[in-house]
Parts: structure tokens; C-alpha cells; sequence
């Protein structure tokens, strides 16, 4: 099994990034925050990798911290959470943000994420709370939002309309709801949030 990937940054979009290892890329998934921090192009990247091996296909998804990596596989073991639906939680919440709503049980900001319906947020509070009291909060102190260079070209705007159109909404949609966000200084990851937030009212 593939535990970590450590090579360069060879192409990269919203809910994806190829790694070149010593000249073999590496597709991985990953959630919008990870991408949001990843160096630019041809720049060393290391994720720590999660592994599905199916008949029909072998996914690999990427994140740049352990801890995270431990958050992913702690949701998808809740039934009726599988790969897609645990990075489309981690990318409209980071880790702490999502640790928070289920320590406090916030049923509200678990249903503002696509896909999560009232029954699948109350088995997330239900499965995880406990679960995960057990790593807190010395991982939660390391569970800081990534950092890393952008491209220099690279248009918040449109990446973070297309990270919304990886998460399930219409171009529409997300066109709208980034036009929305007024604020003009805000990265990738920060207009992902905020068009999120007006999505969810």
C-alpha cells in the first residue's frame, strides 16, 4: 500500500494534483484545502496518501499533514461516508472547524456541507464524537491550515468556482455564488468559504 508520496508538483486543479515520482506521476485526490496549499508547479510536495484499491480502479487520496490523513479515514468508516463524500466534508470545513461542529455537535454546520443530509450529520456526531476524543487535542494543536505558493497566474476566482463545480453545484451556481463574496482579497480557500456560507442560507 501507498502510505506517502514525496516527488514534484507536475500538474494540478481544484480537486486533484499529479505527483512526479523519479518520472512516474501520481494522480491524487484531494480536498480543497490541501490543494489551496500546494507549492507551484514543479515545486517538492509530500502527501501522506490514503489508498482504495478496487477492481475496476486504484484511487489514491493526498494530504499534507498526517493528522488529516487520520480525520479522512475516521469519517469514511461512518456508514454511508465514503472517499468522495469524506473530501467534499474536509474541503467545505477544515480540520478544526470539523472537530469543533462534532465536539459541540453543530447539526446545522454539518448539513450546510453538499451532500450531508440532517440523518447522515446526526450519524457523524453520533460515530465520531467519541471517537475522536481520544486524539484530542494534541492533533487538533497541530491542525493548522496549510500554507504554500499559489501560481503566480493563478485566478482565485476561477479555481475557486471550479472547486465548487468539483463539489457537486452547477456552473451557474457557482459562478453566483463567488460573484457574491464581496470581499477582493481573500485566496482560493477563503472565497471557497465564504460562497459556501451563501450557498448553505
Amino acid at each position: 500500500m501507498i502510505g506517502r508520496l514525496q516527488g514534484k508538483v507536475a500538474e494540478k486543479q481544484p480537486s486533484w494534483v499529479i505527483v512526479d515520482v523519479q518520472g512516474v506521476g501520481y494522480e491524487v485526490d484531494l480536498p480543497l484545502s490541501v490543494f489551496a496549499g500546494l507549492p507551484v508547479l514543479d515545486a517538492p510536495v509530500t502527501l501522506w496518501i490514503h489508498q482504495v484499491i478496487r477492481e475496476d480502479a486504484n484511487l489514491l487520496y493526498g494530504f499534507t499533514r498526517l493528522e488529516d490523513r487520520q480525520l479522512f479515514r475516521e469519517l469514511i468508516k461512518v456508514s454511508g461516508i465514503g472517499p468522495k463524500v469524506g473530501l467534499a466534508i474536509m474541503s467545505a470545513m477544515d480540520s478544526r472547524q470539523l472537530l469543533r461542529a462534532i465536539q459541540h455537535e453543530d447539526l446545522q454546520a454539518l448539513t450546510r456541507i453538499p451532500g450531508i443530509g440532517k440523518k447522515t450529520a446526526e450519524r457523524l456526531l453520533v460515530d465520531l464524537k467519541d471517537r475522536l476524543k481520544s486524539w484530542q487535542p494534541q492533533q487538533m494543536a497541530r491542525l493548522e491550515l496549510p500554507t504554500g505558493a499559489l501560481l503566480p497566474d493563478a485566478d482565485p476566482r476561477a479555481e475557486a468556482e471550479a472547486a465548487l463545480v468539483a463539489l457537486g453545484y452547477k456552473p451557474v451556481e457557482a459562478t453566483r455564488a463567488i460573484s457574491a463574496v464581496e470581499s477582493t482579497d481573500l485566496d482560493t480557500q477563503g472565497l471557497i468559504r465564504a460562497a459556501l456560507k451563501g450557498l448553505a442560507r
